[in-house]
């Protein structure tokens, strides 16, 4: 009977132990909605130190000309951004003056920047550049909200003024400068 009872009571400290052990790790288990925030914190956090760094590459997802059709380009376009250097590779579709014959090939340039601003607002970053190229001067304005998101236009003096949906990420080490 005793050892019943032994067998008993250990099977009840031993339900017990095992009932706070998952309970303390349930407890311990940070929600869906935590994990989301936190990774959603993180992302921020590295999005400012690019822009604050002035050195990151803004990649194209969406063309949107004006007064033309928004496509999705099939090819890799970006522009890059260094304080000293802005290299732009993206594709034009619109309305072009004093172009030579044929056209030419796209957004294409680079150049030191006149003019390198960074601002932040409530909702996004507003960086704002001035290059000029051989042929031409281009004003650009690039929103970077929080995420990482951006949202690029570019005046140019011979060319209808274009714009760009994609986002910013850090140089990869091979096409770092």
């Amino acid at each position: 009977m005793r050892t019943q009872l032994r067998h008993y009571n250990l099977a009840i400290f031993v339900l017990v132990l095992t009932i706070f052990s998952v309970t303390d790790v349930f407890c311990q288990e940070k929600s869906k909605k935590q994990l989301k925030e936190e990774q959603k914190l993180e992302k921020q956090k590295q999005i400012a130190l690019l822009v604050e760094s002035k050195e990151f590459v803004f990649t194209v997802e969406r063309v949107i000309p004006q007064g033309g059709r928004t496509f999705m380009p099939t090819t890799e376009y970006n522009m890059e951004f260094h304080p000293e250097l802005i290299n732009s590779y993206l594709p034009y579709a619109g309305r072009a003056f004093n172009v030579g014959y044929g056209g030419d090939e796209g957004m294409i340039f680079e150049g030191q920047p006149s003019v390198y601003t960074v601002e932040k607002t409530k909702k996004a970053y507003q960086i704002k550049a001035e290059v000029k190229g051989k042929n031409d001067t281009f004003s650009i304005l690039l929103t970077v909200y929080f995420e990482g998101n951006a949202y690029l236009s570019i005046n140019s003096n011979n060319r209808c003024s274009i714009s760009y949906d994609g986002e910013i990420e850090a140089f990869k080490s091979k096409d770092k400068k």
